[in-house]
């Protein structure tokens, strides 16, 4: 099932692991396309959820994500296998953006007014080199004001499961201060989510709303922390054709 909503003329959509053609450990609706499954499953699951969410699947966007803060300006429709190395994108085009993860957050951005969407993977080495900022930045560009973005996360592992070393939480935790967490046990963690929701605070984006799923917990949704080898979630950001 596909959770899809629209706020100010923009689509927010972010599908959990049910629905799809993809065999264990993939099972079923798998979108990550570098994860060891079956490619034409990919492709099939690629096509089946485009169309529950009534776009077109060559209007999809997909990155080649790395835990960077690199963004890119996409103007057309992709070629196969033409996905940009980043891990933010924005376009002021009718397409919809897409991003992958299995633990990580997911960030969509859309100024309906200047016609922009944005998004972005923030892992934990994004969070901390600032990929958040660095999209908004790339669509007040293209004309957004933050002041009219309307943002959303999706399924994320939750700051009272994701824990790390002391160091680690320490060392993005001095970048960015409300990622600084401990697990429900009582040891080290980080909040990737609570770090986006100040960043985008910061870049002057109010408007966000937040999933209350941690994909560590819930077997709907896909972990890489709790399976390994598993796939990936989708999350998509579109302009309704009346925005």
């Amino acid at each position: 099932m596909i959770d899809h909503s629209i706020r100010a003329g923009a689509h927010f959509a972010f599908t959990d692991r049910w629905g799809g053609v993809s065999t264990s450990p993939y099972g079923e609706l798998n979108l990550g396309g570098a994860v060891g499954d079956d490619p034409e499953a990919v492709r099939e699951n690629r096509v089946l959820a485009a169309r529950e969410l009534g776009i077109e699947p060559a209007d999809v966007v997909w990155m080649n994500q790395v835990h960077g803060a690199e963004v890119s300006v996409v103007t057309r429709r992709q070629a196969d296998g033409q996905a940009p190395t980043v891990d933010g994108v924005v376009t002021d085009r009718p397409l919809a953006l897409a991003v992958l993860t299995a633990d990580c957050t997911p960030v969509l951005l859309a100024d309906p007014v200047a016609g922009v969407v944005g998004a972005a993977h923030a892992g934990r080495p994004g969070l901390a080199a600032g990929v958040v900022p660095a999209t908004v930045r790339a669509m007040v560009e293209l004309g957004a004001e933050p002041a009219r973005i309307t943002a959303a996360t999706g399924p994320a592992v939750c700051g009272r499961c994701y824990e790390v070393p002391a160091g680690l939480r320490a060392e993005v935790a001095a970048v960015v201060p409300t990622a600084f967490a401990e697990t429900s046990w009582g040891t080290p963690a980080l909040d990737v989510a609570e770090g986006v929701a100040a960043q985008l605070a910061e870049a002057g984006v109010t408007s966000l709303v937040r999933s209350p799923v941690c994909t560590l917990e819930s077997t709907d949704h896909y972990s890489y922390r709790r399976e390994r080898r598993t796939g990936r979630l989708a999350s998509y950001v579109w302009l309704g054709s009346d925005h």
